[in-house]
């Protein structure tokens, strides 16, 4: 036996490994009921990569204590590429899947389980494509990266990117994407407008200060600069190809016969690659503290969270054009958002690009099709071969 298969003997098959990672909980939520540690799935990526001679690191994320990011590494020096990946999956709801979330179900030529698509279904394959080249002398490293908490907060992302963390030249993520490269998604912005005021009987207006009144103002500013932003900006290659601005939910006042005191609305801002969030904040901040100034009311504005940067790589780039030719597809937008930026901030190329249908993820019954796995393999080795050997 060589020392090759010696090597890939101690790591299980693609089916094995992905029975073994579904079965291991590591649901990310920003509620305490639902929300596991991913360090057992790390453990045991760092098991399997170890034993096929990666180097292995493993980053618990700063201030979130039980999550982990994995950077698994073989060969050395500059550059390289990254296949990259999360850890962490959605809740769920057992009553509406046919079978145990945790447990690897296969029929109708589907793998079904929490995660096969979304997106613990890509570090096996990731690893299988990696059996190939673990007795190669690689020019420019190969680096399988493992995230924490993208599904809720991304602050995974954030802490590698934060640390500088890892260097290489290239990144493909695999998000389920039908093997189909994507190079550009639009960012995602949640934000906290709130006004406060003075209550007081209705009969008398000049008894209080209505922040009700100051919040229809403001709407009709946020509604002007949505005006405006999809006049100025444009991008054929989405689906909705301007930026979009959604009043999702609003609260004020407690009775009719009172002036409102408080009132807060929530909006989420979907801006398109180019358009900067910070920029976004202050164009908004600018409308609506003259309204709280003039009105004598007290102003808090805040991101509910800290959003996802719009993301693109362009069409020339050298990854691109490998991915368009390895898969037969021309690289095209998504209205989801991933990782991306992160590593992009990092200096990385970056693409997203991996098996299952996001149709697929967070959906009960979640599943990836057999037919994508040897078609993943092959691409990842194709990938592999072009820019580390």
């Amino acid at each position: 036996m060589s020392q090759s298969d010696s090597k890939s003997a101690v790591v299980p098959g693609i089916r094995d490994m992905l029975a073994r990672l579904i079965s291991l909980p590591s649901i990310s939520s920003a509620s305490a009921k639902w929300d596991h540690s991913n360090e057992p799935v790390v453990r045991t990526l760092a098991e399997w990569l170890e034993a096929l001679g990666f180097s292995v690191e493993i980053l618990e994320v700063p201030g979130m204590p039980g999550k982990f990011n994995l950077i698994g590494t073989l060969g050395s020096g500059p550059g390289g590429l990254v296949l990259s990946g999360h850890t962490d999956t959605v809740p769920f709801d057992d009553k509406r899947w046919q079978s145990d979330p945790f447990t690897l179900t296969e029929r109708d030529n589907r793998w079904y389980g929490l995660g096969t698509c979304d997106m613990k279904g890509f570090f096996p394959l990731a690893i299988e494509a990696a059996r190939a080249f673990v007795d190669e002398d690689l020019k420019q490293p190969l680096i399988i990266l493992a995230t924490a908490d993208e599904e809720s907060s991304m602050d995974g992302a954030r802490a590698l990117a934060e640390a500088g963390k890892p260097k290489a030249r290239y990144a493909v993520i695999g998000e389920p994407t039908s093997l189909k490269p994507v190079r550009m998604h639009k960012g995602i912005m949640m934000e906290r407008l709130k006004f406060e005021g003075q209550s007081g009987h209705s009969s008398n207006p000049a008894l209080g200060r209505n922040a009700m009144e100051g919040m229809h103002e403001a709407l009709t500013e946020l509604l002007a600069l949505r005006s405006g932003w999809q006049e100025k900006y444009r991008n054929p290659n989405f689906e909705v190809q301007f930026p979009t601005l959604n009043l999702g939910c609003i609260h004020g006042g407690d009775n009719p016969n009172r002036i409102c005191a408080q009132c807060e609305l929530h909006f989420d801002l979907r801006p398109l690659p180019g358009m900067n969030m910070e920029t976004l904040r202050q164009a908004i901040l600018s409308k609506v503290q003259p309204i709280a100034d003039r009105r004598e009311l007290s102003l808090e504005f805040e991101p509910l969270f800290d959003g996802v940067p719009p993301f693109e790589t362009p069409a020339d780039a050298a990854l691109v054009k490998a991915c368009e030719k390895l898969t037969g597809h021309t690289a095209h937008a998504v209205a989801f958002a991933t990782e991306a930026p992160w590593l992009q901030k990092l200096g990385l190329e970056t693409l997203v690009m991996g098996p299952g249908s996001i149709d697929q993820a967070h959906q009960p019954d979640e599943f990836i099709e057999l037919s994508q796995l040897d078609p993943t393999v092959k691409i990842l080795r194709g990938l592999i071969r072009q820019f580390c050997l």
